[in-house]
C-alpha cells in the first residue's frame, strides 16, 4: 500500500496559507501511484465557514481516496460542527484487504492541546479489538505522541499520550500518523512506527524548513517513510518489525542496576518508612547490584530535616550509588542541600560502562529543562564515550507514561530524545510521574521507575523499583513490588551490533 500523508494545510484567505505549495503537492500526489491520501488535521486556519468552503473546494483537487482527521485549528470557533458538514466524519474506519485505518478526533475545542479520552478512547479500543485480525492497523489523529525535535518548547502533546501509546503497542498497531507541530519526523517505538507530517501549505515552518509531505509504503517487509519536501529533497527511513519479541539470554550477566525514584522522604503520612527500609534490606541482602541509581525526588521538600532523614537510608546501601535531583529536591533550599548531602552528580565509569547524569530539575517547578548548553554537552559526551555501554540518567521522562497527564514536563524533550536516539545510546533511565514504564525508541530502551516509597503514585502494581540486568546479548528490566518482592517483566531487548566486551 502506498499512502500520501499530508497535514496542516491551514487553508484560509489570510497570509498563513501558501496556495502554490498546496497545488504543487496535490499535483505530485495525483500523478504518483498512491492508493490513498491521509490528511492529519488543521485543514483550515481558524475553523471559519469561509475557510471550510474554500477547503472543501480545494480538497476536491485530490484525485485519490481521501481520509481527513480534524486538527486543533479546525476545532476553533465551534469549527468541529462545520468539519462534519464540509469535510467528513470526525472519527471513522476505512477497511482494505489486509488492514484497517482508524482515524480519531484528538482536539479540545479552542485549545491547542489534544486528548483522546473518555468515550473516544473506549471507541478506539473497541475498534482495535474488532479489527485485531487485520495484519496492518493504522491509527491517524492530529496530535503527536512522542516529543519532536526542532519544535521549541514541548507542549500540546496529547494529555493522555502515555495511555494512547500503551493502547497502540498492546494492540500491535503498525503505524500512528499525525501532524500538528509542523515538523516531519519518523520514530520506531518498539514495533510501532510513529510518523509526523510537516506542514503541507502553511507559512509557519520551523528552523527555516520548507513545506513537505510524507510518502508511506507498507509492504510485507515493513514500513518505509520518505519525507518529500517541495524542493524535491527526499529523506527516507525503513522499519522492519522485530520477531520474536521474547529473547532468552545466551551469555552471562555483565551488570546489574537497581533503579529507584520518588522516595520522597519526609515526616508526612504519605511517606512509607517501612517500605523504604524493606527495599534497602532487599538491595543489600538479595539483589546485590553493581550500582544503585536514584532518579530524583529523594525528599518530599527541599528542607534540611528531610535531607537528614534521607541520607541515613541511602548511606546504609552498600553498593555504589548515583543520585540525581528531582523537582521536589529543588524546592526551598533544596539545590544547596542536595549538593551538601549527596554531592554534584558526576560521570561514573565502571569497566565497560559509563553512566552520564543529566540534570533536568529546575528550581520550584515540576517542569524540567536540559537547555541548549546541556544538549551540546550530552551530544559531546555520547560521542566521547561511544566505545562504552552508555547509560544516560535523568529525572524527567522523555516519552509519555501511562496514567499521567502529559503537559510537556521536559520542555526540550524532543531535542534531547533526538540526540540520544541519533547516538544509538544503549540505555536511558528516568524517574518522573509515579509510574513504571519501559519502551524502546529506535535502538534505545527508555526505562522509567515508579515511586519506591510515596503513597501518592499512579502505579497499580504499588510502590516499586526496577532491576536492570545487562547480559552479553540483551537487556532485561523487571519491576519489583517494594513490599512483597513480587516481580513482573517491564521490557526485554536484544543488544544489536558489537558490544564493548
Amino acid at each position: 500500500m502506498l499512502i500520501a500523508h499530508i497535514s496542516d494545510t491551514h487553508i484560509t484567505n489570510e497570509v498563513a496559507f501558501k496556495a502554490y505549495a498546496f497545488d504543487l503537492i496535490v499535483n505530485e500526489i495525483n500523478i504518483r501511484p498512491f492508493d490513498l491520501v491521509i490528511h492529519t488535521g488543521d485543514v483550515t486556519n481558524n475553523g471559519l465557514r469561509e475557510e471550510y468552503e474554500q477547503a472543501s473546494y480545494l480538497l476536491k483537487k485530490i484525485e485519490k481516496p481521501l481520509i481527513v482527521a480534524p486538527g486543533n485549528h479546525d476545532a476553533r470557533n465551534v469549527g468541529y460542527e462545520l468539519f462534519e458538514k464540509y469535510i467528513g466524519p470526525l472519527v471513522g474506519v476505512y477497511e482494505f484487504k489486509d488492514g484497517v485505518i482508524i482515524w480519531v478526533d484528538s482536539t479540545i475545542p479552542d485549545l491547542s492541546d489534544g486528548r483522546i479520552g473518555g468515550y473516544k478512547f473506549r471507541w478506539l479500543k473497541e475498534k482495535l479489538e474488532e479489527y485485531s485480525n487485520k495484519k496492518i492497523k493504522i491509527v491517524a489523529a492530529h496530535h503527536h505522541l512522542v516529543p519532536l525535535p526542532d519544535t521549541g518548547r514541548e507542549r500540546n502533546v496529547l494529555y493522555n499520550a502515555g495511555d494512547v501509546l500503551d493502547l497502540l503497542l498492546s494492540h500491535d498497531v503498525t503505524l500512528y500518523m499525525c501532524g500538528h507541530k509542523h515538523v516531519p519526523n519518523v520514530y520506531k517505538v518498539e514495533d510501532l512506527v510513529v510518523v509526523n507530517a510537516g506542514c503541507t501549505s502553511c507559512r509557519k515552518t520551523r528552523k527555516g524548513d520548507v513545506n513537505s509531505y510524507n510518502i508511506v509504503k507498507i509492504s510485507e517487509k515493513g514500513v518505509k517513510v520518505v519525507i518529500r519536501r517541495v524542493t524535491g529533497e527526499e529523506k527516507g527511513k525503513e522499519h522492519v518489525p522485530i520477531r520474536p519479541k521474547i529473547f532468552v539470554p545466551r551469555g552471562r550477566r555483565i551488570f546489574r542496576i537497581v533503579h529507584l525514584s520518588e522516595s520522597n522522604v519526609s515526616d508526612r503520612k504519605y511517606f512509607r518508612k517501612n517500605v523504604i527500609e524493606n527495599v534497602v534490606k532487599a538491595i543489600n541482602e538479595k539483589y546485590k547490584p553493581d550500582l544503585v541509581i536514584h532518579c530524583g525526588d529523594v525528599v518530599e521538600k527541599g528542607i534540611e530535616r528531610f535531607f537528614d532523614m534521607a541520607i541515613d537510608y541511602y548511606e546504609s546501601i552498600k553498593s555504589e550509588k548515583l543520585v540525581i535531583p528531582g523537582h521536589n529536591d529543588y524546592t526551598y533550599l533544596g539545590p544547596e542541600l542536595f549538593r551538601e548531602y549527596f554531592g554534584e552528580p558526576e560521570i561514573i565509569e565502571l569497566n565497560d560502562f559509563v553512566f552520564i547524569p543529566l540534570i533536568s530539575a529546575q528550581y520550584e517547578t515540576p517542569i524540567g529543562v536540559v537547555g541548549r548548553i546541556g544538549q551540546k554537552m550530552l551530544a559531546n559526551l555520547l560521542e566521547e564515550y561511544s566505545e562504552k555501554f552508555r547509560v544516560v540518567v535523568l529525572h524527567h521522562n522523555l516519552v509519555p507514561i501511562p496514567r499521567a497527564k502529559e503537559i510537556g514536563y521536559l520542555e526540550d524533550a524532543g531535542n534531547v530524545l533526538k540526540i540520544i536516539t541519533d547516538a544509538n545510546t544503549e540505555l536511558v533511565l528516568t524517574g518522573h510521574g509515579g509510574n513504571s514504564h519501559a519502551v524502546k525508541v529506535e535502538s534505545t530502551p527508555l526505562v522509567n521507575a515508579g515511586s519506591v516509597s510515596w503513597e501518592l503514585h499512579r502505579n497499580p502494581f504499588g510502590n516499586s523499583f526496577n532491576i536492570v540486568d545487562i547480559y552479553e546479548d540483551m537487556i532485561a528490566v523487571f519491576e519489583i513490588q517494594a513490599t512483597w518482592g513480587s516481580r513482573k517483566l517491564l521490557g526485554i531487548w536484544k543488544i544489536k551490533g558489537e558490544v564493548p566486551w
